[in-house]
């Protein structure tokens, strides 16, 4: 055997043999999938990245072979050598490819072995715990549903590259180790040990160093780059995660668009086989918010079964009903959605359990509307006068059979996001989503908001997204007024050059035209209250390269990961990433995050503080 490992040479991948292979000698090496000893001859699954192939082994023809055979387990690693024969009929296996052929071995080496029992079966469905398959992910991986979504990572990688090059795009690395500056989210930081008290950054998005290549004359840049934020994880966000970046020169929003629509549609025709032919939808931020409770609508959701948002706020503004009433006089809304047809399947118990869905997430109730043939049912009708429910019905356009539901609330915002919620419950709830795949561009958002929390205004997208152009005189006179509510005002109405890509209810991308007039970059650092000095210390290196010749220039940046998740129908991020993180950023498989030797402190001038109990 010793002599059969040194010569070894494997000869065909378990899964590539086929009928036209019978007679061949190969060489084969791989994991043992299952084994079943029938009395003289031993059947083992042979699995490998391409598939699986049935070797037999017999005692009468090979008994060396047959024992060596009888002794493993599953994932033992092992070399076969024998003859590709046909099975015999009646036990051919149609639903593996190599399910018609089958390898006579004459020769088994057992390379390795795998520690018994195993923490659990290597099989396409198994029911374990994330963090049990995270901290044996090697055997995790062995799955075919885990492989093939690396396998299609790997293709999405290799079609986005070569598609951005055929566009003229360039591939550039940008650093990792660069300077902390405000992005949204706590950066990660690594102390410096040659430069004693200062710390490097991690980068959260190469957006500055895209924007310098482009003031750099690049004119085409492109990269698959790791990105990281230390900030609350869950299902769709990681401590580490992967953009597709590019970002183009002497262009404006359509132009940008283009090439990202372009590049999704090639992605999902060369690695899904998926045409996407029909051009993507395009809406304005205010118009989808209002249409559906949210800036990333999920257009699978029919709308003949569920409705979008209805504003009924003009129908109820004279109400004697006082919770509508109530709202109204403090400049709330209500709204409303349509389950139609619905009323058989939305029991009272059912109504029921929407309510306490609704008030978890912060609404007081849910007041509802039964559309019968001949009146309506619900708590709330009597209060309502003939003009009213006559206004309501054709505003909603509500038939027998209807089921309305109503939100109010002088925050619109919560108004919004719970009908948003109740949509996509009642999409599951009836079975009102369609399959595939439905894009929608998202435009027109405003370039700023009010912060609470901070009081003052933030970056919707960041702060060098350049605002529209007949928008600018806006953001003059918002700046010459000192009247906070009425800058406010003002501001609500800039809109921003920014777009976001959204799939199935999911943002998997975003980007804007960029700010390349360094005057026009200091006005909107004032107008977020970030000053000179901060401004200097934060982005003094890209204010000082727009002023030496910067182009128009704008980007974009895909989610890699999101779009993967989608792509291949997984719950969560974390099942197209090779080696993730918990939701609470741990490394189950090598226990990071951990300590530091104090050696390792002391070199890099750090003392490490221990929490209060």
């Amino acid at each position: 055997m010793l002599e059969f490992l040194g010569e070894f040479r494997r000869t065909h991948y378990c899964g590539e043999l086929r009928e036209e292979h019978e007679g061949q000698r190969v060489r084969l090496a791989g994991w043992v999938d299952t084994v079943r000893n029938h009395g003289g001859v031993v059947f083992i699954d042979l699995r490998d990245r391409s598939g699986i192939v049935q070797v037999v082994v017999e005692e009468l023809k090979t008994p060396e072979a047959y024992e060596i055979a009888d002794r493993v387990k599953p994932e033992f690693v092992v070399a076969v050598e024998g003859v590709v024969r046909r099975r015999p009929e009646g036990t051919e296996n149609p639903k593996l490819p190599t399910g018609f052929v089958e390898v006579v071995a004459d020769r088994v080496l057992v390379l390795n072995e795998a520690k018994q029992p195993l923490p659990f079966q290597v099989e396409d469905e198994i029911s374990v715990g994330e963090e049990t398959r995270l901290r044996y992910r090697y055997l995790d991986l062995r799955r075919r549903p885990m492989l093939e979504k690396l396998l299609t990572r790997h293709k999405t990688y290799q079609v986005v590259r070569n598609f951005l090059t055929d566009e003229g795009f360039i591939e550039v690395e940008t650093p990792l180790l660069t300077k902390s500056t405000p992005e949204g989210a706590r950066d990660f930081v690594v102390p410096s040990r040659l430069h004693p008290g200062k710390f490097y950054a991690l980068p959260q998005s190469p957006q500055l160093f895209k924007q310098i290549l482009m003031v750099a004359g690049v004119d085409r840049y492109f990269q698959i780059a790791k990105c990281l934020r230390d900030e609350d994880l869950r299902a769709d966000r990681q401590p580490e995660f992967t953009q597709i970046d590019f970002e183009m020169s002497f262009v404006g929003r359509k132009e940008v668009m283009e090439v990202a629509e372009n590049l999704v549609k090639e992605v999902f025709k060369k690695v899904l086989g998926v045409e996407l032919n029909e051009p993507f939808p395009v809406m304005a931020y205010d118009e989808v918010y209002s249409k559906y409770g949210t800036d990333k609508p999920d257009l699978r959701i029919r709308e003949d079964k569920v409705s979008p948002l209805i504003d009924l706020t003009e129908v109820f503004k004279d109400t004697q009903f006082k919770v509508f009433r109530s709202v109204v006089d403090k400049g709330g809304v209500i709204k409303a959605v349509v389950a139609r047809g619905a009323a058989k399947e939305l029991s009272r118990q059912k109504i029921d359990e929407l309510t306490k869905f609704v008030q978890k997430l912060g609404a007081k109730g849910l007041a509802w509307i039964r559309v019968d043939e001949d009146k309506l049912t619900s708590p709330i009708t009597k209060f309502f006068s003939e003009e009213e429910v006559k206004a309501l019905l054709e505003r909603t356009e509500a038939k027998p059979g209807d089921v309305i539901f109503f939100q109010a609330d002088a925050d619109s915002e919560l108004v919004h996001k719970v009908l948003d919620a109740l949509r996509r419950r009642l999409a599951d709830e009836l079975k009102a989503r369609e399959e595939g795949y439905r894009f929608l561009w998202v435009v027109d958002f405003p370039l700023v908001e009010w912060d609470e929390e901070e009081e003052r205004f933030v970056s919707v997208h960041h702060p060098f997204t350049m605002p529209r152009e007949e928008d600018l005189p806006k953001i003059d006179e918002a700046l010459k007024t000192e009247d906070l509510e009425e800058r406010k005002k003002v501001l609500s109405t800039v809109r921003s050059l920014a777009y976001d890509l959204v799939l199935n209810g999911h943002e998997v991308g975003g980007g804007s035209i960029r700010i390349h007039r360094p005057d026009l970059q200091k006005k909107i650092f004032k107008l977020l209250d970030i000053g000179e000095v901060e401004a200097q210390e934060k982005f003094g290196f890209l204010l000082e390269a727009l002023q030496y010749g910067a182009p128009p220039h704008g980007g974009f940046a895909f989610g890699l990961d999101r779009l993967l998740a989608l792509m291949t129908g997984s719950e969560s991020i974390r099942d197209v990433i090779a080696f993730p993180k918990t939701q609470k950023g741990i490394c189950p498989l090598t226990g990071a995050p951990d300590y530091l030797d104090p050696k390792q402190l002391k070199e890099v001038h750090c003392k490490v503080e221990e929490p209060e109990q």
